[in-house]
């Protein structure tokens, strides 16, 4: 059986099928004019509304939409009470219609537990959503240490550290769009730390498994009316959230021994980081293609929710 996703997130549009073993994702990122550092809710809306139909209709071409059995979408970012952000209308609306018009199930997931499902896929450990981790999720609007437990054919995912404030993408990207980057500018911005000669220490507070990333953007701001190499100013950025994260994965790890560490969202996509935190504690990452947004984990989560209330109806 095959089934639909749909994640229209703040920065991408996308739709993906799942099988239950293979999956394919299409997705485009939004349109961000330079000099700026995001989107406007209704300008993503839009810019969704406009761009899903002619991905579904990629997808179509292809043949994967032929013999659906079920759809899904991201509906909101977390999937806790009060969640919510207009851009996932566009996902549910589409998928809603869909499935309406083929008589198949829809179901409503969560932008996070769809990143924690991909991440899991792609890195080869999809029976990880059975049993209780770990989890980073790194992107350019959270930066969350989540304590995650199966639940039914999902998984809830709880808040046990992170920022109190600016999130490690939001520092990235501001440093990059200061230095004169285009948004997003994680990749930019990894490029341009390369060419660093200095090695930088900044220093983050973690008080039990949080920590505040504003006062490094201001150091920021500092070393670039300094007139400091851009190099350096991004080498700066990048280690601080680096040596943070290490930190607090460390500290969790002590507090919730025995735990694998899953790391997902567009930070996680960065190569250093990957090989620092791998190196620490064996953490498990998606792969670069599913760490960004994307709607596979959506898929995935369709495909095992259709598994379940099947299993059910044949009790």
């Amino acid at each position: 059986m095959t089934v639909l996703g749909l994640d229209t997130s703040n920065y991408t549009t996308s739709t993906a099928v799942f099988d239950g073993v293979e999956g394919i994702n299409t997705g485009r990122l939004l349109d961000v004019r330079p000099g700026e550092l995001g989107l406007r809710q209704s300008d993503a809306l839009f810019q969704h509304v406009k761009r899903l139909p002619g991905l579904l209709e990629q997808l179509a071409v292809e043949g994967y939409l032929t013999e659906l059995e079920a759809v899904g979408a991201s509906t909101r970012p977390r999937a806790i009470e009060g969640s919510y952000m207009p851009c996932f209308l566009a996902g549910e609306s589409q998928g809603r219609g869909i499935a309406a018009a083929q008589c198949i199930p829809f179901y409503a997931h969560s932008h996070q537990q769809g990143h924690l499902a991909a991440a899991a896929w792609s890195a080869g450990r999809l029976e990880l959503l059975d049993s209780p981790f770990l989890a980073w999720h790194l992107s350019g609007g959270t930066t969350e240490l989540l304590l995650v437990k199966p639940e039914n054919y999902t998984v809830s995912a709880e808040i046990i550290g992170g920022t109190s404030d600016l999130s490690a993408g939001q520092l990235i990207d501001r440093t990059g769009v200061l230095l004169g980057l285009q948004f997003p500018a994680g990749k930019a911005l990894d490029e341009l730390c390369a060419q660093a000669d200095v090695v930088s220490e900044p220093h983050v507070k973690l008080k039990d498994l949080t920590f505040s990333l504003s006062g490094m953007e201001n150091q920021v701001k500092a070393l670039w009316e300094k007139g400091e190499p851009p190099a350096k100013i991004a080498r700066f950025a990048l280690d601080a959230v680096f040596h943070i994260v290490l930190r607090a994965t460390q500290e969790a790890q002590r507090r919730y021994p025995g735990l694998p560490v899953l790391c997902s969202g567009g930070v996680a996509s960065n190569s250093r980081l990957r090989v620092e935190l791998k190196a620490l504690c064996g953490a498990i990452f998606a792969e670069p293609g599913y760490a960004t947004d994307n709607a596979m984990g959506t898929a995935i989560l369709t495909w095992r929710a259709l598994e379940a209330a099947r299993r059910e109806g044949s009790r």
